[in-house]
Formats: structure tokens, C-alpha cells, sequence
């Protein structure tokens, strides 16, 4: 018998988080298609393209689910209105991990498009998809960041239960096509 895992789909108040379909390409195209977005995300390019929206899709439809998870954020009344994701991020080394080798951890990363920014809907999805991670999928340390000159997304986190480490990082943001001086975060569940 063969078992294949189906994505979960994380209900908010508010939201659905769930697999991205192709017919989410055009919404997410239009959403991430925005400067104001992609040049706050450090993978995303500008102009993004209805074939980058597929191409994010096509990845996410493909992923190995014990170690990435992608999202489309689903408003209850609005549709798709941003995207959520947990990826592997290698990191510096921990106590205990070998010399000379990296520790391999989850990063969170996510979007949420311009119109729909400072009313709660990040925090929503990002507490929804942590919740999700800690009972089902056992994660108990979570780390992200966001662009110093983003501070709306570090309240975000913060009010999801994320805290600062005091790590800065200087990451390449696509969208900009410059290194971008970030502050780095950890969640424990």
C-alpha cells in the first residue's frame, strides 16, 4: 500500500492556510507582483511574473514535506492574500554539532500583499502555521528575520512569540538586487 501525504490545511479566525493550486497562480502573481512586497523578501523578484507564481507553485507541489511547507494565506472572504512558508535554513553551528559542519534548521518566511497589510492577518497565519508546526509536524525552534528597514514584519513576529537573538545579517533581497542589513529571530516552542 502506498500513502501519500496530502498538505494540511490550517484554519485562523480568519484564514486558510493550504496548498497552493495552479489556479492561485494569477492572485499570487498579482500579490507578490507588487515592489512594495517583493522588496521585502529576500527570494522573491521584481517584476514577478505569472510564470514565477507557477514556477513557486510547481516547487511547492514537489516539495518533501518532512523538511519544507508552503502556503497560500486564503482570506475567508478576499481569496488569496499572501503566501507562508517553512523551509530548511542551514545556520551556524550549535554546541554539539562537529566542527566544520553546519546545523540544518526551519526558517519561516512569508508575504502578505499590500492591501491587506496592518490588519492582523500575518500574525494570524504566522501563530496559525507555529501552532501547526509544534503539534504536528514537531518543530520546537523556528527562526526568520526581516529587513532592518521593515519593521512592521518584526512586530509580526514578535507577536507570533518570536524574539530577537541580537544576530545581524546582511541577506541579498532579488527584488532590490542589493544585500539588505537584516535582524534575526528565533521561535521556541
Amino acid at each position: 500500500m502506498c500513502l501519500i501525504e496530502t498538505s494540511p490545511e490550517i484554519q485562523t479566525r480568519r484564514t486558510v492556510l493550504r496548498a497552493p493550486e495552479a489556479v492561485d497562480a494569477a492572485r499570487i502573481a498579482a500579490v507578490c507582483g507588487d515592489l512594495a512586497v517583493a522588496r521585502m523578501t529576500a527570494r522573491m523578484p521584481h517584476p514577478y511574473a505569472l510564470t514565477d507564481a507557477e514556477g513557486w507553485i510547481g516547487r511547492a507541489q514537489g516539495q518533501d514535506p518532512r523538511i519544507e511547507r508552503n502556503f497560500v494565506i486564503d482570506h475567508d472572504e478576499e481569496g488569496v492574500v499572501g503566501m507562508i512558508s517553512l523551509f530548511p535554513s542551514e545556520q551556524l553551528a550549535d554546541e554539539g554539532t562537529p566542527p566544520g559542519r553546519s546545523a540544518v534548521r526551519t526558517e519561516l518566511g512569508y508575504c502578505i500583499g499590500a492591501s491587506w497589510a496592518g490588519r492582523g492577518l500575518a500574525t494570524e497565519a504566522v501563530q496559525g502555521l507555529l501552532g501547526w508546526a509544534r503539534r504536528d509536524w514537531s518543530r520546537r525552534v523556528v527562526s526568520a528575520g526581516h529587513f532592518a528597514d521593515n519593521p512592521a514584519s518584526g512586530r509580526v513576529l514578535e507577536k507570533a512569540g518570536f524574539l530577537y537573538t541580537g544576530e545581524r545579517r546582511s541577506l541579498f533581497s532579488r527584488a532590490r538586487g542589493a544585500w539588505v542589513a537584516s535582524r534575526m529571530m528565533v521561535w521556541l516552542a
